[in-house]
């Protein structure tokens, strides 16, 4: 636990000797649960919309968030991001009573770049000279679907990406987002660049691909993927992280790729669900089903199109449906643009606006590897 002055909380109306804590979200922990622990009427959730106790099911055990007490050790306000766009908060009013309702998240971006020399491993160095391992892990998750890396990557090979990092008071948020990236193997340089959210080489063909196939037979998609928006007029901010297939009841659903199960059950207002990760990096959320394919439990593995249960409305539901939801490095991505049976590679206009594009990534991964470069510091990492 870090305790530390929010001072700029003290414009929503606290005062006196408040004092911040920087905590970690429980394994297990449920909104209402937290609610009880700090014994705040369950009144506040059972009054929630659909769409807001479904959205707090979003909270990921192990999240960082904050909360301000005053020197009673009284609750006075809690900020719990759900996902990287937004975070719900619940703040003692004047009257003494709670509220809640879900803010846009407050944090800078810094832009980076990194050129080092590889004596142990891409990660064990990437991770040596920036002390960020969600940094090596999102270089990793993308190079170990292009090459083999224990077999192709040798000690000496340069590896030097240019990527940006969340700060949320002045600490690292959520992954960094690497905009591109080269890694020397076999004495050629790969390119990776990110393009409206996939990864091509200098070429224009896609690297990186999750292929999927549709989970359900549907009628309709009730409710579309959004990483969330300011409402013009109720001045409300309210993600999706998924997308909701409408389908009859008892449909059967089918797992999008192979993958093992990590979590199956009952998880708040998702209902029934069932978590299956695929690789080291992404994860496939299947809930409100009615029920689950006999065998199934915890670190089953499934194949793609293996049945893994059927369309339902348990927990918090209008009606019959499966939310379909895609996490790639825990970060909310939209499953339906990545349903698809091949990988797709830029052509005409779109390649010419692709190459463009890339020209001055190209130029900083080419200094950041030149040799004059290389010889000041075998690792170097700037703002």
């Amino acid at each position: 636990m870090v305790r530390f002055i929010l001072a700029w909380l003290f414009c929503v109306g606290f005062s006196g000797a408040s004092v911040g804590q920087r905590l970690i979200w429980e394994h297990g922990m449920t909104l209402l649960k937290f609610f009880n622990k700090h014994h705040i009427d369950p009144k506040i959730y059972y009054n929630l919309s659909y769409q807001d106790k479904e959205l707090g099911t979003e909270i990921r055990a192990g999240v960082p968030y904050y909360a301000l007490k005053n020197d009673k050790g009284q609750l006075l306000q809690v900020l719990v991001p759900v996902g990287e766009s937004v975070q719900l908060r619940l703040y003692k009013e004047p009257s003494g009573q709670y509220a809640l309702d879900f803010i846009p998240i407050i944090y800078s971006t810094t832009k980076k770049t990194l050129s080092v020399h590889i004596k142990h491993s891409a990660y064990h160095d990437i991770f040596k000279a920036t002390g960020d391992a969600k940094l090596a892990q999102e270089f990793i998750g993308i190079y170990q679907k292009i090459l083999n890396l224990k077999r192709t990557v040798t000690k000496g090979d340069q590896l030097s990406l240019i990527y940006t990092r969340k700060y949320r008071l002045n600490q690292p948020f959520g992954y960094p987002n690497i905009k591109a990236a080269m890694l020397q193997a076999h004495r050629r340089d790969h390119y990776v660049f990110s393009y409206k959210g996939k990864y091509y080489d200098e070429r224009g063909r896609e690297v990186v691909a999750f292929l999927l196939e549709t989970p359900v037979h549907y009628t309709r998609i009730s409710s579309p993927f959004s990483l969330g928006r300011m409402h013009p007029i109720l001045k409300q901010i309210r993600p999706h992280y998924g997308i909701d297939f409408a389908a009859k009841r008892g449909s059967l659903i089918h797992a999008a790729t192979d993958g093992y199960i990590v979590s199956i059950g009952r998880r708040g207002g998702y209902g029934n669900e069932i978590e299956i990760k695929h690789g080291s990096d992404l994860r496939m959320v299947y809930a409100h089903m009615s029920a689950f394919a006999k065998g199934l439990h915890v670190h089953s593995y499934v194949k793609r199109g293996q049945v893994i249960g059927k369309v339902g409305s348990t927990g918090l539901s209008t009606g019959p449906h499966l939310h379909f939801g895609a996490y790639l490095n825990d970060r909310p991505v939209d499953p339906l643009g990545r349903i698809r049976t091949a990988k797709s590679q830029l052509l005409g206009h779109d390649k010419q606006l692709f190459s463009q594009a890339i020209k001055p990534y190209l130029k900083t991964l080419e200094d950041l590897t030149s040799f004059e470069y290389a010889q000041k510091e075998n690792a170097k990492n700037t703002d």
